[in-house]
């Protein structure tokens, strides 16, 4: 045991170096947008500073480990054919090395880090498990959360109190470290019994589907499943895959080109455009991430593996409640079970309610980034939720309600969703009013048909058909799939296809915004 946390410390300790001369090698520090607000390098943004250079270079590295790169795209059959070939009780071993080369492509540096997380907590539910008192697990606990509150506070914040900090923020580091600590946290309520093989406990942290950007995956529900020896593939991960490809490739990567135009140059933006822009990044944010999530959940379930829904049509919530039910499951759901219920939930006065609601959504947003302005929409969110519970005592539900009230809630939640977008894609909270400001700004007929046309014909097409697509393919596959579906899912397949390669001619490299978190 002691060996294990010797190594786990070691591991990371070769990290923050690994990191620190990579920073001074020209990767600098990712947290917040950047100049192209994505991860994402376009033609328009010609001008670039140090920092820019540094970000650009962080974006094309980490490019290089998106589902949609060709590195990805070609390898993953093969993963697929030989984890199918081999014996079920080896294809845990090509299924860890499939994960560490996956993130390695494209964060070598982090791996050391990965490991010493990986080390620590495993030796840490196991610590737990042997201890006979109280006190000694409490101690082991506190190690494994010092060790991944650590090392996030440390790699993600450190830039708070230093900008000229080296250090290379690690891909997924959000994620992964999210997930280990609620591993060792259920061990310590005896809601399960310590992983004691390595390579299974590996596989579970660094599971290549879900590893940079989720879903946060339970270990009740994820380590089971790696130990079956009758894992069967799933065919409809197919139909998750091209919907997911769908999503980022014609629909968030086309909308990505109006929105950072507009929100590079908030001061010189009108009513129509900021208006515009902010539509297309709710929608953008929505099918990036809910399209890496379903490409997570397609790659896993053809693996043999069920990852749990991340996004459940939050743009169809009536209240905020509902939105945060639907959006970003996952995170939602660890929040609400390590933080939110612990410090009491809703079974406490009102005053303690709107605190421990506040802690909760402030604490999000500074879980996406090390700047204000993501923590101002997480304070924003809070604020709104607690009204509407002031407002709405009996939860949000109305049984009796008419056609009008009904579009009238939707409206109101995914106007209030988007007026919080302001805050999270600005670059600052200065920029965020500022844009805010501008809503009624110059809204003449002139300035309507400029902003319709600057977004061009094509990507228009594109948004149309992609939006199309989807709707007609089905959520699920079935036994028997109609022919409509079955023309949606040709159409789309061909779709992608052709956006694919497209983007492989034209050079350009898209990140998946979550990859910064």
């Amino acid at each position: 045991m002691i060996l294990v946390c010797a190594l786990a410390a070691l591991t990371t300790v070769l990290a923050l170096a690994g990191m620190g001369r990579s920073a001074r090698h020209g990767f600098g520090c990712c947290g917040g947008f950047g100049s192209a607000g994505t991860g994402c390098v376009h033609p328009h943004n010609a001008a670039l500073s140090v920092d820019s250079l540094r970000r650009r270079n962080v974006a094309d590295r980490r490019a290089l480990m998106n589902f949609t790169a060709p590195a990805f795209v070609l390898l993953f059959p093969i993963v697929l054919a030989l984890h199918w070939m081999l014996p079920p009780s080896r294809r845990w071993v090509l299924l860890l090395a499939a994960s560490l080369g996956f993130y390695a492509v494209g964060n070598p540096q982090a791996l050391p880090l990965l490991a010493g997380i990986t080390l620590g907590t495993y030796a840490a539910a196991l610590g737990i498990a042997k201890s006979k008192t109280q006190t000694a697990k409490k101690l082991w606990l506190t190690c494994a959360a010092i060790l991944c509150i650590g090392c996030l506070c440390l790699f993600k914040y450190a830039g708070i109190f230093r900008t000229d900090v080296p250090l290379l923020l690690p891909a997924g580091i959000s994620f992964y470290t999210f997930q280990t600590l609620s591993y060792v946290i259920d061990i310590y309520r005896g809601r399960l019994m310590p992983e004691r093989h390595p390579g299974y406990y590996a596989l579970f942290v660094s599971f290549f589907p879900q590893l940079v950007a989720g879903p946060i995956e339970r270990s009740t529900a994820l380590l089971p499943q790696l130990h079956a020896p009758e894992r069967r593939m799933d065919s409809s991960g197919w139909l998750w895959m091209v919907r997911g490809f769908a999503k980022k490739l014609l629909l968030a990567d086309t909308a990505a080109v109006f929105v950072d135009s507009v929100y590079a140059s908030p001061a010189d933006a009108s009513g129509p455009a900021v208006l515009l822009a902010t539509l297309l990044f709710a929608g953008q944010i929505y099918w990036d991430f809910s399209g890496y999530s379903d490409i997570a959940i397609g790659a896993a379930a053809l693996l043999g593996v069920r990852l749990s829904r991340n996004f459940d049509h939050p743009y169809r919530a009536d209240s905020l409640r509902d939105f945060w039910r639907r959006w970003h499951i996952s995170l939602t759901r660890w929040f609400t079970d390590y933080v939110y219920i612990p410090l009491g939930g809703s079974r406490c006065g009102t005053a303690r309610l709107a605190v421990n609601t506040m802690v909760v959504f402030l604490l999000s947003g500074l879980w996406h980034g090390a700047a204000l302005h993501f923590v101002v929409w997480g304070g924003v969110h809070g604020a709104l939720l607690l009204l509407e519970k002031a407002l709405t005592p009996c939860g949000g539900k109305h049984k009796a309600r008419t056609w009008t009230a009904v579009c009238l809630r939707h409206a109101y939640t995914f106007s209030l969703v988007c007026i919080a977008w302001v805050f999270f894609r600005a670059a600052s909270v200065s920029d965020a009013l500022l844009l805010l400001s501008r809503l009624p700004v110059d809204w003449s007929l002139s300035t309507l048909h400029t902003t319709l046309l600057s977004i061009g014909i094509q990507p228009v097409a594109e948004l149309v058909l992609g939006a199309l697509c989807l709707h007609l393919l089905p959520e699920t596959s079935s036994a028997a799939p109609s022919p409509r579906s079955v023309l949606a899912f040709c159409l789309l397949a061909l779709t992608v296809v052709a956006a694919w390669f497209s983007t492989l001619h034209t050079g350009t490299t898209n990140a998946f915004i979550y990859f910064q978190f």
